[in-house]
């Protein structure tokens, strides 16, 4: 048989753009698929514990480390900070931490695993808004000579001491919480494992 009437060239455009529209449509199918084996984000937000080095961070400095999408205040104390702890005893609702949310291996008044490195949820208990760090003493829009530094919630005027324990008289039922965590060395701590090693 003849190939007198046959065009070869349009032949091979016809096969090589068949050949295009399939392989798009395999991947167009194939790239859901793959996608659906990586975990959502959801399932990331619920996640894993989270490493930080804190050899760095100074005396008085407070860093926002996120962990299970909510934010993580971690703050080295100074001495001074730690003094303070003592003496607004008398104003806080709770200051043994008796109806916090903290794990058990935390000092009930400093509310750390080590006196000057608080590891803390910075939600206020509230409302769930973000406290501001203010660790000035005698902060006078915050009670003047009555202010020994903590944490100031500007929605609705909750105040806590640099232990995150709570004030009497504010909207905030409790302490702020401590999340379990843990140290992976001197510098590094793990928020979201337990100090006894249990997730």
């Amino acid at each position: 048989m003849s190939d007198d009437g046959v065009n070869v060239g349009r032949r091979r455009f016809l096969t090589a753009a068949t050949s295009v529209v399939g392989g798009a449509g395999a991947v167009g199918v194939a790239v859901p698929f793959v996608k659906s084996w990586n975990p959502s984000a959801r399932a990331k937000a619920a996640g894993a514990p989270v490493k930080y080095n804190v050899g760095k961070l100074e005396p008085g400095q407070m860093v926002t480390v996120e962990w299970r999408g909510k934010p993580v205040y971690v703050v080295r104390r100074s001495e001074e900070a730690l003094e303070n702890l003592v003496k607004v005893e008398p104003q806080l609702r709770d200051p043994m931490s008796e109806e916090s949310n903290q794990p058990p291996y935390v000092d009930p008044e400093n509310r750390a695993i080590k006196p000057q490195l608080l590891v803390m949820v910075g939600l206020c208990t509230h409302l769930g808004c973000a406290p501001m760090y203010r660790p000035e003493v005698g902060a006078a829009d915050l009670g003047g000579a009555d202010w020994l530094g903590g944490f100031f919630c500007p929605c609705h005027g909750s105040k806590y001491d640099l232990a995150g324990r709570v004030y009497k008289g504010v909207p905030a039922p409790t302490n702020m919480d401590i999340p379990p965590y843990s140290y992976d060395s001197d510098d590094v701590i793990v928020i979201g494992v337990d100090q006894e090693g249990s997730a």
